[in-house]
Order: C-alpha cells, then sequence, then structure tokens
C-alpha cells in the first residue's frame, strides 16, 4: 500500500465537509436526537418506577456505545455512497488505488467521525443528565475499539452488497447495522432472547461488548470472558470479510459490473 494514495481519498472525502454543513449536520444530528430522546425515558423511568432495575440508569451508556458502532458502519458505507452518487467508482478503481487502500482510507474516515461523534454525545450526556460515559472505567478503551471494528465489518460488507447489486441495494447502508441490534442486546441482556435467538446473538461480537459492560457497572468485575469472545470473533470476522470484499471486487470486475454502478 501508499500512503499518498490513502491520504489522497481521506482528503478527497475531508473537502466535501469542509463547505457542506448539512453533511457535518448529518453526523452529530442524528446522534444527539437519540441522545435526547432516550435522555429523557431513561429519567422518566428512574424517576416514576424506582421498583425496576438499576439498569434502566445503562441506557445512555449503551446508546453512546451502540452509536459508536453505527458511526463505524456509516463511516465506511457512506465513504463509499459517496464515490457512487458522484459516479467516481470506475475513476477510482481505473487508477492505481489498491482495494486495500480503498479500506484503509475508508477506515481513516470512519475513525475520523467515530471520535467526532463520541466527544459530542459524551459531552451532551454531562451537561444535560450528569452522566459520565468514563464511569466504565479502563474498559471503556477496549469496548470502543471492539465495537468500531465490528462497524467495520458490518460497513465493509455492506459496501461489497452494494458494489455486486447496484444501486438499487444502498438503502443497506442504513438498515443492514439494524438487522443486528436485536442480536446485539444493547439495552438488555441477552438472557432476555429465547433460547434459539440466544445462540446467534453468541457469534456477535457487539453483545458480548454490551455484556460485558453491564457486568462492569453491575458487579465491578473484569468482563475478561466477554472480551476474548470479542476479540476472537471480530478476529475471525475482519478475515472473513475482507476476503469476501476481495472475491466480490474480483467478480465486479470480471462481469464488468463496476462500470454499471451508479448508473
Amino acid at each position: 500500500m501508499k500512503l499518498h494514495r490513502v491520504a489522497a481519498l481521506i482528503f478527497r472525502h475531508l473537502y466535501l465537509y469542509r463547505r457542506s454543513l448539512p453533511r457535518i449536520m448529518e453526523i452529530f444530528y442524528w446522534p444527539f436526537l437519540d441522545l435526547v430522546i432516550w435522555g429523557f425515558i431513561t429519567l422518566y423511568l428512574a424517576r416514576y418506577q424506582p421498583q425496576l432495575p438499576g439498569f434502566v440508569t445503562f441506557f445512555l451508556g449503551a446508546l453512546i456505545l451502540w452509536d459508536i458502532l453505527f458511526r463505524a458502519q456509516q463511516g465506511i458505507t457512506i465513504t463509499f455512497l459517496e464515490e457512487l452518487w458522484a459516479r467516481n467508482l470506475m475513476n477510482l478503481f481505473a487508477s492505481p488505488l489498491k482495494p486495500s487502500e480503498f479500506l484503509v482510507a475508508t477506515m481513516a474516515m470512519s475513525i475520523m467521525k467515530v471520535t467526532a461523534v463520541s466527544i459530542v454525545m459524551a459531552a451532551c450526556a454531562l451537561v444535560f443528565y450528569s452522566y459520565n460515559v468514563l464511569m466504565i472505567g479502563l474498559w471503556l478503551g477496549p469496548f470502543v475499539l471492539n465495537l468500531v471494528v465490528t462497524g467495520w465489518i458490518i460497513g465493509v460488507f455492506t459496501t461489497s452488497l452494494i458494489m455486486r447489486f447496484g444501486q438499487e441495494a444502498e438503502v443497506l447502508a442504513w438498515s443492514m447495522v439494524f438487522l443486528f441490534q436485536p442480536i446485539s442486546c444493547v439495552f438488555y441482556p441477552l438472557e432476555v432472547l429465547p433460547a434459539w435467538l440466544q445462540g446467534i446473538a453468541w457469534v456477535n461480537p457487539a453483545a458480548h461488548i454490551f455484556e460485558g459492560m453491564r457486568a462492569v457497572l453491575t458487579t465491578g468485575q473484569a468482563p475478561l470472558g466477554d472480551l476474548a469472545w470479542a476479540v476472537g470473533l471480530n478476529g475471525v470476522l475482519v478475515i472473513g470479510v475482507v476476503g469476501w470484499f476481495y472475491r466480490t471486487m474480483a467478480y465486479c470486475k470480471d462481469r464488468g459490473l463496476l462500470v454499471r454502478v451508479g448508473e
């Protein structure tokens, strides 16, 4: 890989945000709106339903972590869609740009978006609801890192599907990640799911992250088991999804599908 080609693609997308207020608002508007809505719901439950278990107070933390995963996925897919909408995809891959360089550039954009959104949401939660996400402690770092990787996995897989089936599949850029939300156990423990669905959720790295977060906040114990599962599953899935991306790219080149993407 060549760093200058990766940097060129990153700057190409940063320039879009430099003079586009709607793009900047899209990054912050929905996370802020989710935070406001779930924040008021949490305050209501805590005030009028004191008999409920204490995990209702974890909603804000779970929401912030979920939005990290969502933005990590969006950073991959929206970057790809920007090229698709601009009818620039064929130009990119007719250049010396390698698929690996494209993936690294989109992952870098993803990290930038996640960082910006995380800072804003954590600050707003602290100011408006006196919720400090740092109460999770040093485990917050491994949690966030694994959620970002999980978001990349979903994003690369979604990008592959859009590349393969064309612009008609672009709705997956927004909907695909929500297919994983029920089995990610964001706002409820794994044991709430039916037995057959628990088995499916067990192979979802995000479920182990949110289970680990609840374990830290409720018992204070080190979630080593959950983190080990998340790291192992992420490692296997990253290898699988990158291989899938390369295979899809080769198939689209052989069939001339890249020329028709976006038409």
